[in-house]
């Protein structure tokens, strides 16, 4: 299937305004229509999906199954189960005498049309998980599918109109070339999935309309192996993520860095698993994942010739099949080619560190998705969470934290801006539009101070000095309460302000 013309996009652009306009995406019914039809998109062609993804990337079904399908088809059910929850109006505090009085309330509208970009190393999860949350919402979309991975963007392409509402959900085709015209137009959201150079292409596109951008990028994530961590399972954990879509995952491994003491085991072990993992050190099984296509191939092949390691297990591949082995590479050190960028593939680097110099060293780069310590040691947890910046962190194994049950999942700094999955995905695609009401009329007659002419005595009346709970040291003062400083909120500072005083008060919060 060939890319989208202009003429597509045009028309699938304007049938998707014309629909949030029309206010059909609001619908808590309609929603939930078409979250259902995905759970029977998924269920209906998963078979046609497992051969997609064999066929982009040679995946097995396992991880097809385990990583594209029923991850879908579980966020499906988890949305519709909370649907109205995380949807639902909220209402600020009470004790604030505005809110009470005007019934102020915390709507969640939808931001309108966005933009999603899918990738490709899992092009039916990215693409579809972030829809799912941007329906919930109650967003029309515009999906895009990674061009990298032709077999299933073109499933997506035919299947997404069968089931879903094609005038407020299309599904379009784009290489670069289309995606330069696609960007100059404005979107009220766009979400991203893929590498940081791209995404800052996106953000920069975005900047041009105001449009606000989710980004979920990746980094060198490091695996950080302390010298009480236990090496076998360490190696294991290691070993298994590293294996899965031969590495070319967001929040894969990308360099161990392990305490010199520890070393020699942790690669004999990684060694073990790999070779348990592969039925042999020298066998090509059917059920490993192939690199995606010629271009990262040789990409992964360059940073293999050029590093000034050691390759001491691993590294056969062949170009033809895109075939590569998971590779060990001992004596990496500080500016090797392995360490210049996101590997994305199942080359992983071991670098010799102590506990002190892996912190540092991990400071040094750019913040990484995710950070992975293995350690027996609460001290060195502490210190991981105090003294590093990340996405997320999982202690003692890889990519746990972002299985969580509606935990958030997203980026920091160069590996993304913003977040989703469960609430967090209704929250990204959500605008949190505040409502408030004129106070009851028989209050009218109190509020004369908040009407001109002003003076100290009127502003002294709306809003009476106050004295702090705190010396100018921020020091708390021996027997001070810390609610004598609200004068502002009557429910506070009921016993200090007459009547007159807490209805001028209020005036000031109607300013505000």
């Amino acid at each position: 299937m060939g890319f989208s013309t202009v003429a597509d996009f045009d028309q699938a652009y304007q049938s998707v305004q014309r629909s949030f306009a029309a206010g059909t995406t609001k619908n808590k019914e309609w929603r939930r229509r078409q979250l259902k039809r995905i759970w029977w998109m998924i269920e209906d062609n998963k078979q046609r999906i497992a051969d997609a993804l064999y066929a982009d990337l040679h995946k097995h079904y396992q991880e097809a199954y385990c990583g594209d399908i029923k991850g879908v088809q579980g966020d499906v059910l988890r949305t519709l189960e909370k649907l109205d929850e995380w949807t639902k109006d909220e209402r600020p505090s009470r004790s604030d005498p505005l809110n009470f009085l005007g019934r102020t309330t915390v709507r969640k509208e939808p931001l309108g049309v966005t933009l999603i970009i899918g990738a490709w190393n899992f092009p039916i999860n990215v693409s579809l998980q972030p829809m799912i949350a941007a329906i919930a919402a109650g967003c029309a979309v515009i999906l895009k599918p990674s061009d990298l991975a032709t077999a299933s963007q073109d499933l997506l392409m035919e299947i997404i109109p069968k089931y879903l509402d094609n005038d407020a959900l299309r599904c379009i085709s784009a290489g670069p070339r289309e995606m330069g015209y696609i960007l100059e137009h404005r979107f009220d959201h766009i979400f991203y999935t893929g590498s940081p150079n791209i995404g800052k292409i996106i953000h920069a596109a975005a900047a041009k309309h105001l449009t606000p951008v989710t980004l979920e990028l990746g980094g060198q994530c490091p695996a950080i192996v302390a010298g009480s961590a236990d090496p076998d399972l360490s190696a294991k954990h290691i070993a298994v993520t590293k294996f899965m879509n031969a590495g070319q995952i967001c929040l894969n491994v990308n360099h161990v860095l392990v305490h010199p003491a520890l070393r020699e085991r942790l690669v004999e072990e990684l060694s073990r698993h790999f070779n348990t993992f592969l039925g042999g050190k020298d066998n090509k099984p059917e059920y490993y994942t192939h690199i995606i296509n010629d271009r990262n191939f040789d990409r992964l092949d360059n940073l293999l010739k050029k590093t000034s390691g050691q390759i001491v297990y691993g590294g056969q591949r062949d170009r033809e099949s895109r075939y590569f082995a998971p590779t060990i590479v001992t004596g990496v050190k500080p500016g090797d080619s392995l360490l210049s960028e996101e590997i994305f593939g199942p080359i992983l680097p071991i670098v010799d560190a102590d506990f002190d110099t892996a912190i540092s060293f991990t400071r040094s780069g750019e913040h990484p998705l995710a950070i992975y310590a293995f350690t027996g040691q609460e001290t060195d947890k502490a210190r991981i969470l105090n003294e590093t910046q990340s996405g997320g962190v999982t202690f003692n194994d890889c990519g746990l934290h972002v299985a969580g049950r509606d935990a958030p999942f997203g980026g920091v700094g160069n590996s993304g801006q913003g977040r989703y999955r469960g609430p967090h995905g209704v929250l990204t695609f959500s605008h949190l539009r505040t409502h408030t009401n004129a106070m009851p009329g028989w209050i009218e007659s109190l509020l004369g101070a908040r009407y001109p002419p002003y003076s100290v005595e009127k502003a002294h009346k709306m809003m009476p000095p106050t004295t702090p709970s705190f010396d100018r040291d921020g020091n708390d003062k021996p027997g001070s309460s810390k609610w004598t400083i609200g004068f502002g909120v009557l429910a506070i500072s009921g016993l200090i302000m007459t009547q007159q005083d807490r209805i001028a008060a209020l005036g000031l919060n109607l300013l505000k």
